[in-house]
């Protein structure tokens, strides 16, 4: 009511100025849409010193924005997606504000079968409130642009304009958050892995008549848990939805997340005392994790296939102290720069609200068939039917980066001990601290190599360059050839038998063309860039035609065993089942080992058969946005990931990343 009184009295002030106290701007990413695609608009406000205006939902008091378009036919307008905003308390009253410049974004879809060179005027009225702490001023503003129907190219001024715009809006959570009433207590549990540096938290409800907007918030940490506790309002919505603000050393950002009902566990450790340690130690634990994880992925499998590149990079920087630092340090630019390259990727890709983790390039049958093509060329190298050209100094200088960046993007598909949680914590820090984790990875990969470069000690260790390289280099050519079988077969997984016979056909296309390279090589001939640009182009071109469409994942082979999903755990949980979860996918190599050397063993089918153990598995081959929003709510951000469920439990014990059979039948018993 009280709320109801103060509106009513707002809009009985008269306009104690003819100039509106916020500026209002509307602005495009591109004045040349293409026909068929969206085009992002801002509504860039302004504020005068001293008046402020209001949120998504304005707390007690206040007024949503209003927004009425005037469009061209066809052209639609998405809904407005608000930043973060602060809290303002007046006479006991909490108002959820923007007293600084600040921005509403939104896409506007533009209908296909436009020509190009169609204007499109694009006009709104905005209504909205402006308040000092003194007094309120209803305002109105009618803001118009023109675009015209074009190639939708992006200016890159235009292009960071609005990536600031876009870090300024929540993320998505992903992770499914719980909530529950006691009386007139109203309780929240957040998925958040506890790496993740929280100084202070709010939560800004979006759905009406969920908590009392004025009362305090008490939040503490369990586990990978964070607990919201505050008063309830009157009504008892099925449904809750916010944004969750998070505080941290490097400033905050907000977490868009939903609440279901659900038990929350009681009340951890409190904020303040998590904060007296220190946001910066925390993410010092987060780089290291990261760091140690990448080291520990150069003995895993699924780095295997690199390790000739690696063997014979070594060995040649054999040659001279200074060659040696040079390769070091050109293949840790190479690791670094491609894990800051994926994880930047990742940031973007999950800023548009795609549920999507670490490896999230190998879900796509283009990549896997630009890396068996990519193997199979690395494959006839080393069995010797062509030598690298060498085009002068910088190409001889790009060797190391090359093979530094083939490392970083084919060894990091599967994560490994420590580094699960770290990359887990990279999706929800701020984009700079998200960053240095992304590139600890890259340098703890490249370690080993590194400090042969600069070690000479080490270095003496490694055998000297003779014929007998000749004779390894054919040796390692084995493991490369298995990794190209093993890719065909993902690719056939992902894209079915057509797509996996148009990737052999490629391999075999450029298998020829390479043939022919080598061939002229025998005969004192010299390779052109000519040369080279035909294998490239036949490359491009199959992976251009690549239009397999990822088919569904084929989980649950084995007897015993179902496909993953969230219902279908609920269920097995509340009849007092023990369930076994595990999260897999064709790409990921520590994966497959484990599953044949500990799941599929028969005295763990055994054990769970006796133990009546269900087992769910999670098939993240193909990207599953259901699968990616689970890892997320337990901390990861890529497979594998094994839970086991005890019956009466209300967490999960989260298992190592290498499995024995030992262990799993000790969990049935």
């Amino acid at each position: 009511m009280a709320k109801f009184i103060l509106i009513l009295a707002l809009l009985l002030v008269p306009a104690i100025a003819r100039a509106n106290n916020i500026d209002v701007r509307l602005i495009a990413e591109t004045t040349r849409p293409a026909a068929g695609q969206s085009v992002a608009l801002a509504f860039e406000m302004t504020p005068k010193p001293g008046w402020h205006g209001y949120w998504q939902n304005p707390g007690d008091a206040g007024v949503e924005m209003r927004v009425a378009w005037t469009l061209p036919g066809g052209v639609t307008a998405g809904p407005l997606a608000y930043p973060v905003p602060d809290r303002l308390i007046i006479g006991g009253i909490m108002n959820y504000v923007f007293e600084g410049r600040h921005t509403m974004m939104l896409d506007l879809a533009i209908p296909p079968g436009l020509a190009a060179g169609t204007r499109l005027p694009i006009k709104a009225r905005l209504d909205y409130l402006v308040c000092t702490n003194e007094i309120c001023v209803p305002e109105s503003a009618t803001v118009e642009t023109g675009l015209t129907v074009g190639d939708g190219a992006i200016a890159a001024a235009d292009r960071a304009r609005f990536d600031g715009y876009r870090s300024a809006l929540p993320r998505p959570l992903g992770g499914k958050a719980r909530f529950e009433r006691r009386g007139d207590a109203y309780r929240m549990a957040v998925p958040l892995p506890s790496s993740i540096p929280v100084k202070d938290a709010y939560f800004f409800p979006l759905t009406d008549g969920t908590v009392d907007h004025s009362a305090p918030q008490r939040l503490s940490r369990k586990g990978n848990m964070l607990i919201v506790e505050t008063k309830a309002a009157a009504s008892s919505p099925t449904l809750v939805q916010g944004v969750l603000r998070i505080d941290a050393d490097g400033g905050h950002y907000g977490l868009k997340l939903t609440a279901k009902p659900g038990p929350v566990p009681g009340g951890g450790e409190p904020l303040g005392a998590e904060a007296k340690s220190g946001g910066l130690l925390t993410f010092l634990v987060a780089f290291g994790g990261a760091m140690l994880g990448g080291l520990i992925l150069n003995i895993m499998p699924c780095v295997f296939p690199i390790l000739s590149l690696k063997a014979l990079s070594l060995a040649k920087s054999g040659e001279t102290q200074a060659h040696a630092r040079h390769e070091a340090l050109s293949y840790t630019a190479g690791a670094v720069l491609t894990a800051l390259a994926l994880g930047g990727a990742l940031l973007l890709i999950r800023a548009g609200g795609e549920a999507v983790g670490w490896a999230f390039q190998l879900q796509n049958p283009k990549i896997i068939t630009a890396l068996l093509l990519l193997v199979t060329a690395l494959a006839l190298n080393l069995s010797g039917v062509f030598e690298l050209p060498s085009l002068g100094t910088r190409m001889q200088a790009s060797g190391g980066f090359a093979t530094g960046a083939m490392a970083a993007f084919v060894a990091t598909p599967c994560t490994g001990p420590f580094m699960g949680a770290a990359l887990g914590a990279a999706l929800v820090l701020p984009t700079a601290a998200a960053l240095a984790i992304f590139a600890g990875l890259g340098l703890g990969l490249s370690l080993p190599f590194l400090a042969l470069g600069f070690i000479p000690a080490l270095r003496r260790r490694l055998p000297r360059p003779g014929a007998w390289m000749e004779k390894f280099r054919r040796i390692l050519s084995i493991p490369m050839w298995l990794t190209a079988l093993g890719l065909a077969w993902i690719l056939g997984r992902q894209a079915g038998v057509d797509g996996m016979t148009l990737g052999l056909a490629g391999a075999l296309a450029a298998g020829l063309l390479l043939w022919w390279l080598g061939y002229r090589q025998s005969r004192g001939k010299g390779v052109t860039i000519a040369a080279l640009g035909t294998v490239l182009a036949a490359t491009l071109t199959v992976m251009l035609i690549q239009a397999g469409a990822p088919g569904p994942a084929q989980a649950a082979a084995t007897a015993g065993q179902e496909r993953f999903s969230e219902a279908r755990l609920q269920a097995l949980r509340a009849e007092g089942r023990p369930v076994f979860v595990y999260f897999t996918a064709d790409w990921c190599l520590t994966c497959k080992v484990n599953e044949k050397s500990a799941i599929a063993r028969v005295e763990v089918g055994e054990a769970f058969a006796k133990g009546h153990v269900a087992t769910l598995v999670g098939d993240w081959t193909n990207a599953d946005p259901e699968i990616g929003r689970f890892l997320e709510q337990h901390g990861r951000s890529g497979v594998p990931l094994y839970l086991f469920y005890a019956p009466g439990t209300e967490s999960p014990t989260v298992l190592p990343q290498l499995l024995t059979p030992s262990m799993l039948v000790e969990l049935a018993g």
